[in-house]
C-alpha cells in the first residue's frame, strides 16, 4: 500500500470528508453541489451563520467554502470564523465580476485559502479543496510512521496508513481487518509484534494527536472536540489523554505531534485486550 487511505476508501458515510459551505445563490448552491457529490464528500449547504456555526461543532470540518458574490454583513460574520478554525482553511466563492474587488480583499483579509471562480474553477473546485483540507493534510504529515513506534512490517505500516487517512475519526479493529483481509485475530497479533505498541493503543494515540490539532483552534473548547471526534464525553477525551500519552488535555494545545509520540513511547504504548 502506498499514501493515505484515498476518500474512496472510506467504510461509511461518516468517514468522508466534511465541507461546509455558506451559500445564498441558488447558482453557488448548485456549483458546490456538482463538486462535491455525495460519494466523496459530506457537503453542509448551510444559509444562516448560525447553521455555519453548529456544523463546526458537531463535524469534523475539512474545510470552508463561503460564496462572497453579493456579500453581505452575515456574509463577513461567517468568513470571521476563518480565523476560529485555521484547521480548517476557507475558501471563497466569487463570479469574478468587478464589482468582486473589494470581497477578495476581504477574503485576503481574513486569511482566507484561496478564493474559487464561479464558472473557471468548477472542474477543479473539488480537488483544490479537498487537497489542502484537514484529513488529507493530517494523512500526509502522518504517513510514515515514526520510527520510535517500531511499526517497520508491511502490515503495520498499511494498518497506520488507514488509520491516519482517517485523522482522529474512530476506527473499528474489525473494519482495519476487512479492509486488509486479514482476520481481527492476525491483525493484533500482527501488529503487536517485535514488541510494537498495541493496535488499539495506536489508534487512541492518532486520535489524541489529532484532537490537539483542534485544540489549537480558538473555536474550539474540550466538549467541542470530545463530540466532533466521538469521544463519549469531555471526561473520556480527558482519561485517553491521561492514559496515552500522560498528559492533561489542557495541555494537548500547546503540544506538537513529536512531543505527543515522545509521551506516547516512554511507557504509554501497550494496553490490556487484543
Amino acid at each position: 500500500m502506498s499514501g493515505p487511505a484515498p476518500a474512496a476508501a472510506a467504510t461509511s458515510n461518516g468517514d468522508l470528508p466534511a465541507i461546509v459551505a455558506y451559500a445564498q445563490r441558488e447558482r453557488a448552491r448548485t456549483l458546490l453541489k456538482n463538486a462535491f457529490p455525495r460519494r466523496r464528500v459530506r457537503l453542509l449547504l448551510t444559509r444562516t451563520p448560525e447553521d455555519f456555526d453548529a456544523a463546526f461543532k458537531t463535524n469534523l470540518i475539512d474545510a470552508a467554502l463561503v460564496d462572497v458574490t453579493g456579500a453581505q454583513e452575515d456574509t463577513w460574520r461567517v468568513a470571521t470564523r476563518a480565523r476560529e478554525y485555521p484547521s480548517a482553511p476557507f475558501f471563497g466563492l466569487a463570479s469574478l465580476r468587478l464589482a468582486d474587488g473589494p470581497a477578495l480583499a476581504q477574503c485576503a483579509a481574513y486569511e482566507f485559502a484561496d478564493v474559487l471562480v464561479d464558472g473557471v474553477d468548477d472542474e477543479v473546485a473539488r480537488d483544490l479543496v479537498l487537497n489542502a483540507g484537514f484529513s488529507l493534510r493530517f494523512a500526509r504529515a502522518l504517513e510514515t510512521p515514526p520510527p520510535s513506534l517500531g511499526l517497520a512490517h508491511p502490515i503495520q505500516q498499511a494498518a497506520w496508513r488507514f488509520v491516519v487517512s482517517h485523522a482522529g475519526r474512530p476506527v473499528r479493529t474489525s473494519t482495519l481487518a476487512q479492509v486488509l483481509r486479514v482476520t481481527r485475530e492476525h491483525l493484533s497479533r500482527s501488529f503487536s509484534a517485535g514488541n510494537a505498541p498495541n493496535l488499539k493503543r495506536i489508534i487512541d494515540l492518532v486520535r489524541i494527536v489529532s484532537a490537539a490539532e483542534l485544540a489549537k483552534n480558538p473555536g474550539y473548547d474540550l466538549r467541542d472536540i470530545a463530540g466532533i471526534l466521538d469521544f463519549a464525553s469531555s471526561s473520556h477525551l480527558s482519561s485517553t489523554a491521561m492514559r496515552v500519552v500522560g498528559t492533561k488535555p489542557a495541555s494537548l494545545a500547546r503540544l506538537r505531534t513529536v512531543d505527543l509520540i515522545d509521551r506516547f513511547t516512554k511507557g504509554h504504548g501497550r494496553s490490556r485486550g487484543p
